[in-house]
């Protein structure tokens, strides 16, 4: 895979990642749910998440970074009761963190989880992970659907809907979600183009580097 640039502060990104020679990264239902607890530990600090999906050996997120203002504040939050008892000022303890380091951290975490439960060794992810800025809302619109479609298009499951490791099912209910909501809909013209959206077949040629 090229060389690819850092992660920057407050833009929209597609990341894709897969397995080592493309073999598995995810070898039982629970993986998935560890990935999930291991995402939220490192990446949510840094960015929002609008869409995903898991799949055996390769994964698709969307997300948007966090600006160092928004982790900033987000910090400072977490901190306030600590500095009521203390003399360091938030300023003094607040230090931005990287995306591109917050991914790598993910990756090595879970990786080394993986082998030391499966008695494997070596990489189990590629190198350097994909990463594609997402700029034209209509582009973004068809990510969307395209990364909830995965399942299906690879042969997974009959039907993308019910694939329990994306976010569809979580953007259709009507239940409190990590996955950014609001933000997702508000780029489609109703909840009704989503859900027509996601009815379309969508085949894009994302022009991925792996």
């Amino acid at each position: 895979m090229k060389n690819q640039t850092k992660l920057e502060y407050g833009c929209v990104y597609h990341i894709y990642q897969r397995g080592n020679n493309r073999e598995p990264i995810f070898f039982e239902p629970e993986n998935y749910r560890f990935f999930l607890a291991k995402y939220v530990q490192f990446i949510e600090p840094v960015a929002q998440t609008y869409a995903y999906c898991l799949l055996s050996n390769h994964f698709h997120l969307l997300i948007k970074t966090k600006t160092v203002e928004e982790q900033e504040l987000e910090q400072n939050s977490q901190t306030y009761d600590f500095l009521k008892k203390s003399y360091v000022s938030a300023a003094e303890l607040f230090k931005p963190l990287s995306p591109s380091n917050q991914f790598r951290k993910l990756f090595i975490s879970y990786a080394k989880a993986m082998n030391k439960r499966y008695g494997r060794t070596g990489s189990l992810f590629e190198n350097r992970f994909g990463r594609k800025e997402v700029f034209d809302p209509a582009y973004f619109q068809n990510l969307v659907v395209y990364i909830h479609q995965n399942p299906e298009k690879h042969g997974m499951i009959d039907d993308f809907r019910e694939w329990p490791y994306s976010s569809y099912g979580a953007l259709v209910s009507k239940k409190d979600t990590r996955v950014a909501k609001t933000a997702v809909f508000s780029q489609f013209d109703t909840p009704t183009s989503f859900m027509e959206k996601h009815s379309q077949i969508i085949d894009m040629n994302l022009e991925l580097s792996w």
